[in-house]
Formats: structure tokens, sequence, C-alpha cells
């Protein structure tokens, strides 16, 4: 175990007074496979913006300005280094109840040509709920033309397990999370249902030509893979496309996604139902796909993110997981497709953290999962 220095300071524009505290902290190093601990990093973390209400997601804009996610159903903007205090107006209608709300925010890749954004959110009512996808141009203060490209299907009644993480392909195509709607878990393994699934669409919601299921009269032609239980993280990486998803009482999963593969939820699972049963006696089964890493006990993976800044050159390569009840960042190393190490982040700030992303600058940004949330910024320490 090795010591690291955290400097914790309020960043620019805030009313409270800049404060540096250098505390000498233990980093848990985890090693599996390697033999080698991961290297510890001295780092400072610094607030954006606070007085979020549940954020959920951050997209970074061209010029540095940042668009985040309220749970509760609004779309906010940090703009020169302050939050606007005016939502963004032009969002879509939203059902906001348990863990429905306003999920992702994704900025088209083209974006300084078209303009457009994309937003994941429950839509419906108590008794019939869906995940569903939309997107609209962004003028820099309001939405506009905004027009919904996905519907998931079937209605549910249950406020729970929505995904809604996304992530674009090299070839402009939207992957999309759909969680399997808590008390349908059995649908995850239908192909007639989108429930529990990862669906990949064009950016006008267009069905890609070689989508796995296209042309099946017993499958749904959006989807990408299947057997997921509620996936909270999607990156596209150089070497393919990893999620993450919840498990039930542990078995909290990473993935390596390969389109028209099952994932087996809930045939196969590390984890037990929240009332001790099992939920299937079975970890593996032929046909199905094991995870590159599974939690047990839970740690409640949220966002996730794939850094290849240059601010850490160290961590270059790896996977960031954001967790809930864990209250950390678990920084995953990748060698080919296989982890051989990870190391946990961040429990020093004891906070719940929803979503974990790579800046364009080079830093981490982690939001915090709270009524009175905040946008951190992780940097390399400061030379003393």
């Amino acid at each position: 175990m090795r010591g690291r220095r955290l400097a914790v300071c309020p960043g620019d524009g805030l009313e409270a007074p800049r404060v540096k505290r250098l505390l000498q902290l233990s980093v848990l190093v985890l090693c599996t496979g390697a033999g080698v601990p991961l290297a510890a990093l001295e780092y400072e973390v610094e607030t954006v913006a606070e007085g979020l209400a549940f954020p959920w997601s951050l997209a970074f804009l061209p010029g540095g300005d940042m668009l985040v996610t309220e749970r509760e159903g609004r779309l906010r903007i940090i703009r020169d280094g302050r939050l606007d205090p005016t939502p963004i107006t032009g969002v879509p209608d939203t059902y906001v109840q348990d863990q429905g709300g306003f999920f992702d925010i994704l900025v088209d890749p083209d974006f300084t040509a078209n303009r457009q954004v994309y937003l994941s959110y429950a839509h419906g009512t108590r008794s019939a709920n869906r995940l569903a996808v939309g997107r609209a141009r962004f003028d820099g203060a309001a939405l506009s033309g905004f027009e919904m490209i996905l519907m998931g299907e079937p209605d549910k009644d249950t406020p729970n397990h929505y995904g809604g993480r996304m992530a674009f392909l090299a070839d402009g195509t939207l992957l999309i999370v759909s969680g399997d709607g808590f008390d349908y878990r059995e649908q995850a393994l239908d192909l007639k249902s989108l429930l529990g699934k990862t669906l990949r669409i064009g950016p006008d919601g267009s069905l890609p030509r070689d989508n796995p299921f296209i042309g099946r009269d017993d499958a749904r032609p959006e989807i990408w893979s299947y057997g997921h239980r509620n996936q909270q993280g999607i990156v596209a990486t150089p070497d393919g496309v990893y999620l993450h998803e919840h498990g039930p009482r542990g078995g909290d999963e990473l993935n390596r996604i390969e389109p028209g593969k099952n994932y087996g939820w809930p045939a196969i699972t590390y984890g037990i139902d929240y009332t001790g049963s099992y939920i299937s006696p079975y970890t593996e089964h032929p046909g199905m796909q094991q995870p590159v890493l599974y939690w047990t006990p839970s740690i409640a993976p949220a966002g996730l993110a794939y850094y290849d800044g240059n601010a850490f050159p160290e961590w270059r390569g790896d996977l960031f997981v954001a967790t809930l009840v864990e209250r950390s960042v678990r920084r995953v190393d990748l060698e080919n497709g296989k982890a051989v190490g990870e190391e946990i982040l961040f429990t020093e700030l004891g906070k719940r953290l929803r979503d974990v992303r790579a800046g364009p600058d080079g830093y981490l940004y982690l939001l915090t999962d709270s009524p009175e949330g905040s946008v951190l910024r992780v940097k390399p320490a400061a030379e003393p």
C-alpha cells in the first residue's frame, strides 16, 4: 500500500475561498494476474460546480463548456467555468420517479457542423413507462426540434432498471443500453423484447443493415447484444466495446460486448436475489459470455470512462468505473482485453459517484450522486 497526497480545493467561480489541503492517505491497490501493484499517483480534486440535483451524466462541448443532466428532468450547462442557474429549455417531458428521469447526454461527433445532442430519459407514466432516446439541436441556450429516435418496448410498470447510457461507434452508429425493468428480468433473454439489451441504431433512429438480428422474424432488429440486467456504463475503445452492469446482491459485471452475443442474465449470474435466494444455480453455460470482471459484494457500478489523455500517462488505456455503494472509482488495467489489475480511487471523498468522464483536457471528471451534487475535476497534483 502506498501513500497518496490529495489536494481538495473549490474551483474558480465559487463563493468559497480557494483552499488547498494536503492529506496523507492510504490507497488500496489490487493485483490480479500481473503480480505487480499498479502505480499510485498524486492528484488534486477541485470542485467545478455544485448545487446540482442528482446529476447523472456529463458531456463536453467544443470550447470547454459542459452539459449536465439532472435526474429530476433538467438539463444544465457549465459555461465559462460557472454553472448557469437557468436550466436549458426545449427538453422533452419525462417520467421522474425512483430511478426514472433524465439519464445520458451525448454530443454528436460532428457537433460543430450539425449542433446535435442526444438525450436518454424515462418516458410515460407509473403504469406504462419505458426508456426513450431523442435528439435535438442545441444553440447554446436551448434545445430545438426535439425528435424521438428510439422508444423502448414493451411498456413496464416499474420505475427501475432503465439502463440509458449511450456511446457512438467509429462508424457513426449509436449504441444504447436498455435495462431489464427489474420485475421483467426474463425478457433480457427474449429477442422480441428490447429489455435487457444493448441496442444499435443510426443517429436518426434508422436501422443499420449489419445489425446481427436483421431479417429474423424472432428477434428485434435493433438488438446488438442481450442477456443484460441494468447496464450503467458503456464505452467504445480501440480494443472493443465495454459495458458494466449491476448485479443483484453481488455479481456486478464488466463485459466486453460483441454483436449477437448472449451475456446470460438471468440464466447465469454471480449474484443472488435481494431475498437471499438463488436466481440461478449457474455461473456459466455454453453459448453465454463470461464477464471480463465481476464484483462480489456489489460495488454498484455507475458511469464508465476510457482514458487516453496526457495528464496521467500511467492511466492511458485504462477503464474507470464510478461506483455508488463503494463510493469510489475503480481503475481497471486492461491488457489484450483482460483485466490484469484494479485500483480503488477517490474513497477519501466519501461520495456516491454517478459518473466518471475523461475530459478533452486530459483530466477526469466525477459526478456525485446527491440532491446537492457536484461536478469534480481530477488533475495531477501541483508541485509543492
